[in-house]
């Protein structure tokens, strides 16, 4: 898989924010190739029977579609949780090809991206966030950048302990 840089090519702030937040997403991907099926349901770690890279994948596709389109947009929220499962797109994952997942997600990124291609950077969130403030759309971008890249160390555990697969 040929990656991604992490070096824009422009200096504005969209062209910064977007790339890093490609670059994060296409990481993601990148930590996941050749993983086995089996694999890819596994939980390794004891403590966190959800932590697969499955329910990984699924969640930072799912955290994008909340803000971006619950938050930002303020569409009606459809994502898979619920009061009683909050993380029920981590258990859920597992009943889906890793090969699907990825799939959804790089789907849904593209979307994404030609939304905040077309979209001010100032432009306030429909809906606020817990403390009642509206966040705008970079501060959205700069979110889902650091929520994937802490995912990604994440995917980094998983993977050396599943298959011993370091890097990527």
């Amino acid at each position: 898989m040929t990656r991604i840089s992490d070096t824009p090519p422009a200096w504005d702030d969209r062209t910064q924010l977007t790339t890093f937040l490609d670059y994060a997403r296409d990481t993601a991907r990148a930590k996941c190739e050749g993983v086995s099926p089996e694999h890819a349901r596994t939980a390794p770690l004891p403590g966190s029977p959800l932590m697969t890279m499955s329910g990984v994948i699924n969640h930072l596709r799912w955290v994008e579609y909340y803000w971006f389109q619950v938050v930002f947009l303020g569409e009606e929220d459809e994502g898979p949780w619920t009061d009683e499962d909050p993380d029920r797109e981590m258990r859920v994952a597992v009943d889906f090809p890793l090969p699907r997942l990825l799939g959804e997600y790089a789907e849904q990124s593209a979307r994404y991206r030609e939304l905040v291609a077309g979209t001010a950077l100032d432009k306030q969130a429909q809906r606020p966030i817990r403390d009642g403030r509206h966040v705008d759309l970079r501060w959205i971008l700069l979110h889902l950048t650091e929520e994937t890249a802490r995912h990604n160390g994440h995917l980094d555990i998983l993977r050396e302990l599943l298959d011993g697969t370091r890097g990527g």
